[in-house]
């Protein structure tokens, strides 16, 4: 399903029911007595639903693999930090409140939409950027709402804190080597929704925001879905069909009759050497097949060099199949050695091969952009 959506230029995603514990950690500090206290406490957010949690981590995930800006609001923000191995408390209440001292809620059933509770923002952060004209004396507060009662136990490694309840519940996080709206990079989360942060303005008809920096957050985030969106087209090479004539058309004519003749010559190779069989070049016979379409256009470099690549994988069809058939030894021996594996040493390892991909993609980026 999510394939039949690509490519995505931006995720937004927010609300939603409780992560399943089980994604996130096996063990707790709570006693039964009081988890049935929380379901019966939080019945609408404690109902699980594994389906809509499987969906929306590959979603995130695919994000994190391919830096494709992402806000996540309250739950989206939760599931950020669980894609990337950090943890959550299923109850912020028993799990901080109470034993930090502070009289704090995180959420009002009887307020749900005025509730209010002041949060200190980090220096130098997108955050602080946002609302540094809001910012109330030394201790840098702005007020948030807030409706939840799960919340950040432990922060991803890849994540840096960008706000703090007085319990010291952290409420904002973001990546900061993924975070240039104008170059299209934005990974964050918030555990409230700036755009409810609303009131009722004097001689004013309309709601208006609690602070100026509530929609910028927005404007930052669909200003790096257009940069990704930008940038995507350029780096997948797309470009206009245009008609061409004259040399450009006769050696792009050249081109794919030179690979048509060396396809023939590889065909005919297989009879005279049993080793090579018809089946193993196949695929490459296919793809000049599928290619006689280029006849009718110009090739620019890039497609050249698809195109050389593509016959050297015939030359080696022999090589390339028994390749594929030890790729699949290699698959079925991790997988083995993966289902002994506890759930989080699975969740470290994920996180580790998270991070090398993140990484590559960096490096990927800067030798396309040059």
């Amino acid at each position: 399903m999510l394939d039949a959506f690509e490519p995505f230029h931006g995720v937004l995603l927010c609300e939603g029911e409780d992560v399943d514990p089980s994604l996130y950690e096996t063990e707790n500090g709570l006693s039964h007595d009081e988890l049935d206290e929380i379901r019966k406490l939080h019945s609408s957010d404690t109902a699980i639903d594994r389906a809509k949690d499987s969906i929306e981590l590959q979603l995130a995930r695919r994000c994190l693999e391919k830096n494709i800006p992402y806000l996540g609001i309250c739950r989206g923000s939760q599931l950020l930090n669980v894609a990337c191995g950090g943890t959550l408390y299923q109850d912020v209440e028993k799990e901080v409140s109470e034993k930090s001292g502070f009289d704090i809620k995180h959420i009002n059933y009887d307020n749900y939409d005025g509730y209010r509770h002041p949060i200190k923002v980090v220096e130098d952060t997108p955050l602080h950027y946002w609302f540094q004209d809001s910012l109330q004396g030394v201790n840098m507060e702005i007020m948030v709402n807030s409706y939840h009662h799960q919340g950040i136990k432990r922060l991803a490694d890849r994540f840096r804190p960008m706000a703090y309840a007085p319990d010291g519940l952290i409420e904002a996080f973001y990546d900061p080597n993924a975070y240039n709206p104008e170059e299209g990079k934005f990974i964050m989360g918030l555990q409230f929704h700036p755009e409810r942060m609303r009131h009722d303005g004097e001689n004013c008809t309309e709601n208006v925001f609690d602070y100026s920096g509530c929609p910028r957050v927005y404007e930052d985030f669909v200003k790096a879905v257009a940069a990704y969106q930008k940038k995507l087209a350029v780096c997948s090479g797309e470009r206009k069909v245009v008609k061409v004539g004259g040399e450009m058309e006769k050696q792009s004519k050249r081109i794919v009759r030179s690979y048509s003749i060396t396809k023939l010559i590889y065909e005919d190779h297989t009879s005279s050497n049993p080793s090579a069989e018809a089946s193993d070049l196949h695929p490459g016979a296919l793809f000049f097949q599928l290619n006689a379409r280029l006849s009718v256009r110009a090739l620019d470099r890039e497609e050249e060099n698809r195109l050389k690549q593509m016959g050297a994988t015939v030359r080696n069809s022999a090589s390339y199949m028994k390749g594929m058939k030890k790729q699949k030894e290699i698959k079925e021996t991790a997988l083995k050695f993966m289902e002994s594996m506890s759930t989080e040493e699975l969740w470290d390892l994920i996180a580790c091969y998270q991070m090398m991909a993140h990484i590559g993609s960096q490096v990927l980026e800067e030798k396309l952009m040059c």
